[in-house]
């Protein structure tokens, strides 16, 4: 008895299809990462933060009854503080040379139904974790809700995106045209860590840096995300 013919499968044949077209605004997301990769010639860089001090500050906060921040709000805090220091990480690369800003305007990437959308906290090295924590929820929610304007998402001069909130540890993100770096933030997780020599039980998160190596190179960036991390592992720093 000779064997069953089994059919190959056919290029094209994945059964029946649907095409979604895309709103505009996530048409219009989707040239500005192309754009994007096709022009900024990205560089990444990790390193692991002890966000133990970080976590126990915040959950000190809750069992007294107040509001505390996000992860989230303290690691835009941090990187603001930090774009202070290292001007370059808060510029643009245009016509050969750099565009150094005098705001720092820090983008938050916003998970929605229609893909990321990226308000923009103003001048975020100037005002408290507290107020940036309430314009954080306030944006948010209007950009979840679909209400949120083209001027609330124009400006930024640098990103954070946090998929730790979904349990990724660590991601490359892509810089936003227009920026020379991005920040992603990955979940705080609970590993031995060392102090002084001894094994202890800590709580670490992952930061990933994407940048644009026409505007700063290995050794700048690397100098940037050390003090977003010494700022992190300082929670006392972030006012």
């Amino acid at each position: 008895m000779s064997e069953p013919q089994v059919q190959s499968p056919i290029a094209g044949n994945k059964g029946e299809s649907e095409f979604v077209e895309y709103s505009r605004a996530r048409q219009s997301m989707s040239r500005r990462i192309a754009e994007s990769k096709a022009t900024i010639p990205h560089i990444y860089l990790q390193v692991e933060a002890d966000a133990s001090t970080l976590v126990t500050a915040r959950e000190e906060k809750r069992a007294e009854g107040a509001e505390a921040p996000t992860i989230n709000d303290l690691v835009i805090k941090a990187a603001a503080l930090a774009l202070r220091n290292h001007p370059r990480a808060n510029g643009t690369y245009r016509d050969g040379g750099i565009e150094l800003h005098s705001r720092i305007n820090v983008g938050v990437a916003v998970d929605t139904e229609d893909g990321s959308v990226t308000p923009v906290i103003a001048d975020a090295d100037r005002k408290p974790v507290a107020e940036i924590a309430a314009e954080v929820r306030s944006l948010s929610a209007r950009a979840r809700s679909g209400e949120i304007t083209p001027p609330e998402q124009a400006g930024a001069t640098f990103a954070v995106s946090n998929l730790g909130m979904l349990g990724i540890t660590s991601s490359e993100p892509v810089v936003n045209p227009g920026q020379s770096a991005k920040l992603a933030v990955g979940a705080v997780t609970e590993r031995p860590v060392v102090r002084d020599g001894r094994v202890e039980p800590g709580r670490v998160m992952t930061l990933d840096l994407s940048c644009d190596h026409r505007v700063l190179h290995g050794g700048e960036a690397a100098r940037f995300l050390a003090e977003v991390k010494a700022n992190l592992e300082d929670p006392e720093s972030l006012r």
